[in-house]
């Protein structure tokens, strides 16, 4: 018996060693993945915008940018609003200019001015991801500044306006080469649009969910209901996609483990029950046998102590006794094999743990004192049997 609860304790603690396992390493992939796909979204640059209300997408994916405008200070109201599915919030005004100076030749311009810093995120504000221009100057993409034959620090004038270039942009082959970069409120003034912006550009973070996109939209909305809200699409928003399926699988197989251990558990227990139950009737019917066998052989003893006057509950208690003595060292016999085993860890991945440590000091003061009692209740019978004999019955037929 405390051999089965001992076993079936060590299936426990093998199991939590299991799940815990595959959790840590579950954990410590995931961490991985996250990490990487933190450092992918960062050199993408901003993947998230958001276009003012009743702008046509259609327009937007024609032409590049929103025709429609809204208020500057949506970008301060939605850092305020404690948001945590977005990063790096940027506003700005983009349009499409033929630019005089120079022939009418189309350029795009797009006004921006520093990232508006998150306010429940003070203490651990992000490294901008694009430097802000600073007022009187300008960044010119590489088709412009070639074109031209600008470089840093000359000027150049844009609509009877004088900027000086601030950067010259690599060639990225793309209509980032036709674009001038200017400050935000300049960029307002020439327009005549003061105070207002067609964009928010954001990084969204890598907080990803199965419905990424429709959690993104919910949390802007809260703030800026009506607003249009796009994500560009990426290798990395691809692997965030497989890191959340990957990690429904891991959770899924978690379970699964979890779920056919406690199934194993089950029918461990029903079969150390039944072999518990077996191994009693077994090792009881034994004892009857023992007990029976050794009444049989003693008889005329029996009869003859009866006989000079021994009264029969002290047969009885003879009898008894030797069922007690029988049990009592059966079980502290069984007890010393099983601390023998104890002395030999078993191994449970890392760390191991003796075997005898599975059981508690009560439970072996219970079977100590309960299997004495079960080999007395066997022989209980046989005993009787001895303590009711007629001496002079037992005396004469020997």
């Amino acid at each position: 018996m405390l051999a089965a609860v001992a076993f079936l304790r060590r299936f426990d603690v093998e199991t939590e060693r299991l799940v815990t396992s595959y959790e840590t390493a579950t954990q410590k992939e995931m961490n991985k993945l996250e990490d990487d796909i933190r450092k992918s979204m960062k050199g993408l640059g901003f993947n998230v915008y958001i276009f003012p209300e009743g702008q046509n997408l259609s327009e937007v994916y024609a032409e590049g940018y929103a025709s429609k405008t809204m208020p500057e200070a949506y970008a301060t109201k939605l850092a305020e609003s404690k948001i945590m599915v977005v990063n790096h919030l940027l506003p700005s005004l983009t349009r499409k200019l033929k630019w005089k100076e120079q022939k009418d030749r189309t350029v795009l311009m797009i006004g921006i001015r520093g990232e508006v810093p998150l306010s429940h995120r003070v203490k651990g504000q992000k490294k901008a991801l694009i430097n802000p221009v600073a007022k009187g100057k300008a960044v010119l993409g590489h088709e412009l500044h070639r074109g031209l034959n600008l470089a840093v620090g000359q000027t150049f004038v844009l609509h009877g306006r004088k900027f000086e270039v601030q950067a010259c942009n690599k060639e990225r082959g793309n209509v980032d080469d036709i674009t001038i970069w200017v400050d935000l409120d300049e960029a307002q003034e020439m327009l005549g649009l003061a105070g207002q912006i067609n964009a928010i550009l954001a990084l969204e973070c890598n907080c990803f969910s199965l419905d990424r996109l429709g959690e993104l939209r919910r949390e802007i909305h809260k703030t800026l209901p009506g607003t249009q809200v796009i994500e560009k699409q990426s290798k990395a928003l691809a692997r965030a996609e497989a890191r959340v399926a990957a990690k429904a699988t891991a959770k899924k197989r978690m379970q699964e483990l979890k779920d056919n251990r406690q199934a194993l558990k089950v029918k461990r227990e029903l079969s150390a029950g039944v072999v518990t139950v077996i191994t009693l009737v077994l090792s009881m019917a034994w004892v009857f046998y023992l007990i029976l066998t050794n009444v049989r052989e003693r008889t005329q003893e029996i009869g003859i102590l009866m006989a000079i006057g021994v009264l029969p509950r002290k047969i009885l208690a003879a009898f008894l006794g030797k069922a007690v003595i029988i049990g009592l060292a059966g079980a502290l016999l069984g007890i010393a094999l099983l601390a023998l085993m104890g002395l030999c860890p078993l191994s449970f991945g890392k760390g191991h743990k003796l075997f005898f440590e599975l059981l508690s000091v009560q439970e072996v003061l219970v079977a100590i004192a309960v299997t004495p009692l079960l080999t007395c209740i066997a022989a209980w019978l046989p005993a009787l049997v001895a303590a009711q004999k007629d001496p002079a019955v037992t005396l004469r037929a020997d």
